[in-house]
């Protein structure tokens, strides 16, 4: 009797834990050859990969490309800016010290993105996103000098599509924006997922956001992205991925789209 209470136990919490991940569903997930020059598609899912939505933290990527290239992000540990009373600080501890760029991208902060992008200056931000062709390269809703908590890239005016960003991913990795070689390089070491995943190097960057243009998060319907590139000897692949939630879930989508799509790596190999 007891073994029999035992397993019934064992099995609902197994339902209760795996319960969560069923309650997100893929919007779209995308791996291509880097090099080729058609892009080739390695793996294609989901039916949302046109559909353009908010970029979330996966824009510091562009922010860190135009940081360097500005002249306003230096190396991985310069500049360190301290943490001020009334910057956002929904990231706890984590975002209440000094941040470097490396501790930026690593911890996903967002007022050092606001800093970042307030020393570019409006019109040269807005030059930027539209030489990358970033999205719909829409910056107009809110100034980069915006006092508020806001950005432009979270749950506002610009958004941008699966396709989109592997698109964007493919540029990084074959040099194709105008920025200077240090932006590049300096972009790829912070964005290093550190360990590789069966012989791969990735570079990647999460980002987790909600539906709607003003600002205001709905963790029930949060999407979850992770894009970026890997390199493997002589092979290169970009990738971009995209969930949505269906309830409000721990880790946050962004986190959970990275595990999955670094499970599905290996995959590219066969």
């Amino acid at each position: 009797m007891r073994n029999r209470v035992l397993q019934v136990a064992a099995t609902a919490a197994a339902v209760l834990f795996s319960a969560p991940f069923a309650t997100a569903h893929e919007l779209c997930t995308l791996i291509a050859d880097a090099d080729s020059d058609s892009g080739k598609v390695l793996l294609q899912r989901g039916p949302a990969c046109s559909e353009r939505v908010t970029p979330a933290s996966t824009f510091k990527l562009a922010i860190s490309l135009m940081g360097y290239d500005a002249g306003v992000l230096k190396d991985a540990a310069q500049p360190a800016l301290p943490y001020q009373a009334g910057y956002p600080d929904w990231g706890g501890d984590a975002w209440r010290r000094d941040i470097t760029p490396a501790t930026w991208i690593r911890d996903s902060v967002f007022w050092y993105s606001q800093q970042v992008v307030k020393r570019v200056g409006q019109e040269r931000f807005a030059q930027y996103v539209k030489a990358f062709r970033y999205g719909n390269a829409d910056v107009s809703a809110v100034p980069v000098d915006d006092p508020g908590q806001n950005g432009v890239w979270v749950m506002s005016s610009l958004r941008i599509s699966p396709e989109e960003q592997l698109a964007f991913m493919r540029k990084i990795v074959r040099r194709q924006l105008p920025v200077s070689a240090h932006a590049f390089d300096m972009t790829a070491l912070i964005a290093s997922y550190g360990a590789p995943v069966d012989g791969w190097a990735v570079h990647g960057k999460t980002g987790t956001g909600s539906p709607g243009t003003d600002n205001r998060y709905d963790a029930s319907r949060a999407y979850g992205w992770y894009v970026g590139w890997a390199t493997k000897g002589a092979r290169r692949v970009v990738f971009a991925r995209l969930i949505q939630d269906e309830q409000a879930l721990r880790p946050n989508a962004g986190l959970r789209a990275r595990d999955e799509l670094l499970r599905l790596l290996p995959t590219v190999d066969h």
